[in-house]
């Protein structure tokens, strides 16, 4: 009938292949001016410390994909059209778990805890405590330490009649020198309008420093370009934190204007990348109107027409342009060699050593209170 809705129908289909079952769950909308089609389906990706590593794959109408797995809560691709309406892998992976299982793994696609980025020496202090954390990057700690979250079994639940993956991981007191045990819920959605959505929520029993993110490795031209050097792109930020040789911010924020950091208005990647010592791994100082959802960088790759859109409400963005690929990972995706600066890192986040650096938005989390943060990848061509 005219204007009437059809109720949402969810079909779940059982398949067996190859002594693996496969499920899928197939959620349709539809009404008289359009027809929305979503699906989540699931097949088996291997074993790890003894349990099964599950392959989770998102899909919306206009035919994107979301591959999750519950190991390390990793993004395994992300495949979306070019200007022409072909499907390619924007993000770099592997083509088995024993790939993110290798060591040297650069944290692809992975959800990054307790703390993102590096904490000074691998330690800090809290109400008069000192705490010591693993030194696993020059003497500093980063990404959560030896066994970060990259590195742990998240459970993960479909959520009924939605495009939405929801993992939860318990990290208890003292795991990795943390103080508190921190409940943590992140939320993967697949939009309609395809957008790769990340909502993170966490309480704790302890005072701690929380600064999670995700760790995806960006290149929009698909593999067609073994770099991201003449992606171009743009930040909404007037400030970054300079680091020392070990990249530790120094605690000042300097303006970008004019210089190989200004991305205020767009700018290919490899104009300038040059004269920063090392290639670019800074935290950028968004420039936001409040602690809302806000568009706070683009990336286009001209050659695929791809255009990405990041939106946040956290007030940092690490821009990192792979600058310690080498190509020596093994089990790629498609065997592709993964050089230096094959692709680039967009992470919303806290900044970089906040823990140590009083001048820095806290990062401590504290019982009753709940970390909540929102990040937005959003695709389209142009």
């Amino acid at each position: 009938m005219k204007n009437k809705r059809a109720f949402l129908s969810v079909i779940i289909i059982f398949v067996a292949c190859n002594n693996a079952s496969e499920e899928s769950t197939e959620t349709k909308t539809s009404d008289t001016t359009a027809a929305k089609i979503l699906t989540i389906t699931e097949k088996s990706f291997g074993i790890y410390e003894g349990n099964p590593i599950t392959l989770y794959t998102l899909r919306n109408a206009s035919g994107m994909q979301l591959g999750i797995i519950n190991y390390g809560g990793t993004i395994t691709s992300i495949i979306a059209p070019d200007k022409t309406g072909n499907m390619g892998d924007v993000v770099l992976g592997f083509d088995s778990l024993s790939g993110f299982l290798q060591k040297g793994n650069p944290y692809f696609g992975a959800l990054i805890g307790r703390y993102g980025n590096r904490i000074a020496k691998g330690s800090f202090t809290l109400d008069g405590k000192k705490y010591q954390l693993a030194g696993n990057n020059n003497g500093n700690s980063l990404h959560g330490g030896n066994k970060g979250y990259d590195k742990v079994l998240w459970n993960i639940e479909k959520q009924p009649g939605d495009s939405s993956l929801k993992l939860n991981y318990i990290s208890k007191d003292g795991e990795e020198g943390y103080p508190g045990t921190l409940n943590i819920q992140v939320i993967y959605t697949l939009t309609a309008d395809n957008g790769v959505k990340i909502d993170y929520t966490a309480s704790t029993d302890k005072a701690t420093p929380v600064n999670l993110t995700n760790h995806a490795y960006f290149n929009l031209s698909a593999g067609a370009d073994s770099t991201i050097l003449n992606h171009q792109l743009e930040l909404r930020a007037d400030k970054y934190t300079p680091v020392n040789a070990q990249l530790i911010p120094t605690g000042v924020l300097s303006d970008v204007k004019g210089g190989p950091m200004d991305f205020t208005a767009a700018k290919t990647i490899g104009k300038d990348i040059q004269q920063v010592q090392g290639g670019y791994d800074h935290n950028w100082v968004l420039t936001k109107d409040g602690s809302g959802l806000e568009r706070v960088a683009t990336l286009y790759d001209p050659a695929s027409g791809r255009f990405m859109e990041v939106f946040t409400t956290e007030p940092g963005l690490q821009f990192y342009t792979g600058n310690f690929l080498d190509g020596t990972l093994t089990n790629t995706r498609n065997s592709q060699k993964y050089g230096k600066h094959a692709a680039l890192c967009l992470e919303t986040q806290h900044f970089p050593d906040s823990p140590n650096q009083p001048a820095f938005p806290t990062t401590i989390l504290k019982p009753g209170e709940v970390y909540r943060q929102t990040t937005l990848y959003k695709f389209s061509t142009k």
